[in-house]
C-alpha cells in the first residue's frame, strides 16, 4: 500500500511537472517570431502592419489615443440583462450607423481611417479594433501591456445606442451604465485612465485635439491629479456642454470627469491613483481585459496577448504643473492622505493640442 502511494505522488509530480514544461512552450513562427500558440503568429504582420499604417511607426500619437477610444465605444454598446454585442467591432463594421449615436461624435474620423487598414488586416472586426486598441496604447510610455484575446466572429448587429457614458451625465448615471455592463465605481474609475493619453474634438468643436493633461503621450497618473485642480478658466470658445473650469490653458476638464473625482462613492477610488503609477495601470489592465471580452465566448477565445509589444516602462513621480501646490487640490477624501509632489518649475503652462 505504502508503495502504491509513493508511485502516485511520483506519478502526479511527473504530470505537474509536464504541465509546467507545457504551459511555457513557444511556438517559433515561420517568420521568427516567438508566441505561446500557433494561433497567434498570423497575427504577427497585422500588428506591424498596425505600427506602420496606423500609429506612424509606433507613436503614441492621436491615432493610438482614438483606438483604445473606440475600442471602449465598441465594449461599452452592452447589458449584463442581454443588450448588445459588447467587444465585437460592431462600431467599425456598422460603422454609417453607429457613428450617428448620440455619444459617438468624431468617431467617425477614427472610423474612416481604421477602416482600409481594417480590410487589409483580414481580421474580424472585433479582433481588429481590439488589438488596435492594445497596439496603440502600448505605444504610450508607462502603459499596461494589454492582454489580447483571438478569434471574436464577426458581429451580428449595430450596438443600441444610448450605451456610452457622455461628459454631461450625472454621476448616478454613469455609474448605473457602468453597472449594466457589469463594472462596478472602482472599475470605472480604473477605465478613466485612460483620459491620461485622450484629447477633445468636440464638446468645443473650435479646438480639436485638446489633451486631458499635460502629459498626453505618458500614460501616467497627471490626469487624476489635474482633474482636482482649482479651475479658472475656459481653453476655447467659453463655456460648453460636458466640460467645467480648466485650471491650465490648453486643457479640458470634462464635467463628467470632475464630477466623479468629487462624489463620495468615487472620489477616495480617483484621489488614490495620484502618483501611484503600478495601482493605475494594475486597474486598468484588469478593467480593460474584461471590457475587451464582454459578450464574447472566452472558452472560444485565443490568448494571443505576447504579441502586444512592451510598452516603455514610466517611474517618475508625477508633478504639479508649473504654480500649482497643493493648496490648490481640491480634495474630496480626506480620508486618504494626499501624496507629497513637487512643482514644475516656471510659469503656468499652455498645454499645447494633439
Amino acid at each position: 500500500m505504502a508503495f502504491a502511494r509513493l508511485t502516485s505522488i511520483v506519478w502526479i509530480a511527473l504530470a505537474a511537472s509536464q504541465l509546467v514544461k507545457g504551459a511555457a512552450t513557444a511556438y517559433k513562427c515561420s517568420n521568427g517570431k516567438v508566441t505561446a500558440n500557433a494561433a497567434c503568429c498570423a497575427l504577427f504582420p497585422v500588428v506591424d502592419l498596425l505600427q506602420k499604417d496606423l500609429f506612424d511607426g509606433g507613436e503614441c500619437g492621436e491615432e493610438a489615443h482614438s483606438a483604445l477610444r473606440l475600442s471602449f465605444h465598441d465594449a461599452i454598446g452592452f447589458s449584463i440583462h442581454g443588450l448588445g454585442g459588447g467587444a465585437d467591432g460592431s462600431i467599425l463594421a456598422f460603422n454609417k450607423t453607429e457613428n450617428a449615436f448620440h455619444a459617438n461624435g468624431g468617431i467617425d474620423d477614427i472610423t474612416d481611417r481604421q477602416f482600409p487598414v481594417f480590410l487589409e488586416s483580414k481580421l474580424t472586426a472585433g479582433d481588429f479594433v481590439h488589438l488596435a486598441a492594445a497596439v496603440g496604447t502600448a505605444n504610450c510610455p508607462g502603459a499596461p501591456r494589454l492582454e489580447f484575446k483571438f478569434g471574436r466572429p464577426a458581429p451580428k448587429a449595430p450596438a443600441p445606442d444610448l450605451t456610452v457614458p457622455e461628459p454631461t451625465d450625472s454621476v448616478t448615471k454613469i455609474l448605473a451604465r457602468f453597472a449594466d455592463a457589469g463594472f462596478s465605481p472602482q472599475e470605472a474609475v480604473a477605465l478613466l485612465s485612460s483620459h491620461t493619453i485622450a484629447a477633445a474634438d468636440v464638446v468645443d468643436p473650435t479646438i480639436p485635439g485638446t489633451p486631458f493633461d499635460s502629459t498626453v503621450g505618458t500614460f501616467d497618473t497627471q490626469v487624476f491629479l489635474e482633474v482636482l485642480l482649482k479651475g479658472h478658466l475656459f481653453p476655447g470658445n467659453g463655456s460648453q456642454a460636458g466640460e467645467v473650469l480648466s485650471p491650465l490653458a490648453g486643457e479640458m476638464r470634462l464635467q463628467s470627469d470632475f464630477a466623479i473625482s468629487q462624489d463620495s462613492r468615487t472620489a477616495c477610488f480617483w484621489q488614490a491613483m495620484v502618483n501611484d503609477q503600478n495601482r493605475m495601470v494594475t486597474e486598468f489592465k484588469a478593467a480593460m481585459a474584461k471590457l475587451q471580452v464582454l459578450g464574447q465566448n472566452t472558452a472560444k477565445l485565443v490568448d494571443c496577448s505576447d504579441i502586444v509589444p512592451v510598452p516603455k516602462s514610466f517611474t517618475t513621480n508625477i508633478k504639479f504643473p508649473a504654480t500649482f501646490s497643493k493648496k490648490d487640490v481640491q480634495i474630496a477624501c480626506p480620508k486618504l492622505a494626499f501624496p507629497s509632489l513637487a512643482t514644475v518649475a516656471g510659469p503656468a503652462p499652455t498645454i499645447p493640442p494633439v
